[in-house]
C-alpha cells in the first residue's frame, strides 16, 4: 500500500438467536426471573462493518454464512465506499480465506484484508458492537414473534448510526 488509506473498516459476523438469555439482572434470592422462549433455534445472521474514523456501521442480514454470501457483502462494501483505499480488519474465519475471493480481490485492488492474530476478538472493534446490540435489545427480552427480533436489530443499527460520535467513543477510542 502507498499510505493513502481512505477507510479502515472492522468486519465480523454475528448470530442472534431467538432464545434470549438473562444477563446482568437483579432479582430476589430464590426467585429468578424467567424469560419465555419458543425454542425454534432460528437465528438472524449478521455481517457488519464498523468504520473506524466515522463510527458509521453497516449491517447486512443473511440466511447463512459462506464464501458466496461474504463475497456479496464485499460487493456492497465497495458500493458503500466507492472511492479510496479500504483496509478491512477481520478474523481468520475460513470464509475470509476462501479461494472464491481471490479473483474478486485481484479485480478490486483498493480493498485489502488485514487479518488479526488467531483468537484475538478483543482486537476486532466490531465485536463490541455485537455485545452492545445484545445488551441493548436482546438480553432479558422475549420477542413473541421472530420478525420482532429483526426489527429490534434494525432499529438498533439505525440508532447507532444516528449518533456516530457515541459509537466512536464506545468502540474505537480504546485502540
Amino acid at each position: 500500500m502507498d499510505g493513502k488509506i481512505a477507510h479502515i473498516l472492522f468486519e465480523d459476523e454475528c448470530s442472534i438467536r431467538d432464545y434470549q438469555a438473562i444477563m446482568k439482572s437483579w432479582f430476589p434470592k430464590g426467585r429468578q426471573r424467567l424469560i419465555k422462549t419458543y425454542g425454534t433455534h432460528k437465528s438472524v445472521r449478521l455481517m457488519g462493518i464498523l468504520n473506524y474514523e466515522t463510527g458509521i456501521v453497516h449491517v447486512d442480514e443473511a440466511e447463512e454464512f459462506n464464501a458466496e454470501v461474504f463475497l456479496s457483502f464485499l460487493e456492497k462494501v465497495l458500493s458503500w465506499y466507492p472511492e479510496g483505499e479500504i483496509v478491512m480488519v477481520l478474523d481468520n474465519s475460513k470464509v475470509h480465506h476462501a479461494a472464491l475471493l481471490n479473483a474478486f480481490l485481484e479485480a478490486n485492488p483498493r480493498l485489502t484484508f488485514l487479518f488479526l492474530p488467531p483468537y484475538s476478538p478483543k482486537l476486532n472493534l466490531i465485536e463490541g458492537l455485537w455485545g452492545w446490540l445484545k445488551d441493548t435489545c436482546i438480553n432479558n427480552v422475549f420477542f413473541d414473534k421472530f420478525y420482532k427480533v429483526r426489527t429490534c436489530i434494525r432499529k438498533f443499527v439505525s440508532l447507532v448510526n444516528s449518533h456516530p460520535e457515541e459509537t466512536i467513543d464506545r468502540l474505537c477510542i480504546r485502540l
